[in-house]
């Protein structure tokens, strides 16, 4: 088997352990592994930013100006290093959907370390109509394919400027480009690929409670 960024074969471990149990299928040679940057450690326990304060610097920035805070945590699996900057651009960008399957047993591993408890339903941040004909797939809704959890795409998206363009002041004063298509009364996991300032999942999170959802979290394939 090839590795899924740099095509070199990919030897089988071959110990006690692969013996006994089958280990899961690689699909990244070990060097690839190692520059992704799992997220291990102190992290904001509300947004999952590396660093040892109790809150960080952003969430207290929510805190103050959204008393009634519309996502209750985020869960992120990797930092947004060099390396995945790259994989990322590659995947979501220039269409390489298969690259999507070199973070399938993170993402699965990351949310069991999670320990999520609630029964929820994940729903994937959707693309515009328009983006969603540019990339050819929506990298949010693979992602939510990989989760133990029901999925439901209650959201669609008006189309708008790439939030990869805006600065960070404009992402947190853009008008909210959702609307919810369908009230859920269960718990939420929205599944997106980065949290940069929180903007977009808490604008999905303001319509799921306004229609009756008791709680919304985050999880996401990077903390930027």
């Amino acid at each position: 088997m090839e590795c899924l960024w740099c095509q070199e074969a990919i030897m089988p471990e071959v110990n006690w352990a692969t013996l006994v149990q089958l280990s899961p299928k690689r699909s990244l040679c070990p060097g690839c592994e190692e520059e992704m940057e799992r997220i291990h450690g102190k992290r904001c326990p509300r947004c999952s930013k590396v660093g040892s304060d109790a809150v960080c610097r952003d969430c207290s920035w929510w805190e103050e100006r959204m008393p009634k805070e519309t996502l209750a945590q985020n869960y992120s699996v990797f930092s947004y290093n060099a390396r995945m900057k790259e994989m990322i651009a590659k995947w979501k960008y220039r269409g390489d959907y298969h690259l999507g399957h070199a973070f399938k047993q993170h993402v699965k591993t990351a949310f069991a370390d999670w320990n999520f408890s609630e029964e929820a339903i994940a729903v994937p941040i959707p693309l515009s109509e328009e983006r969603l004909q540019e990339r050819g797939f929506n990298q949010a809704k693979m992602l939510a394919s990989f989760l133990p959890l029901e999925t439901e795409e209650v959201l669609t998206r008006l189309h708008g400027e790439k939030q990869s363009k805006k600065t960070r002041e404009e992402r947190i004063l853009t008008e909210n480009p959702f609307v919810l298509e369908k009230a859920l009364h269960k718990p939420v996991v929205l599944v997106d690929d980065i949290y940069t300032t929180g903007t977009t999942l808490r604008h999905a999170g303001a319509l799921l409670h306004a229609l009756g959802c008791p709680a919304v979290y985050a999880f996401t394939l990077i903390r930027g």
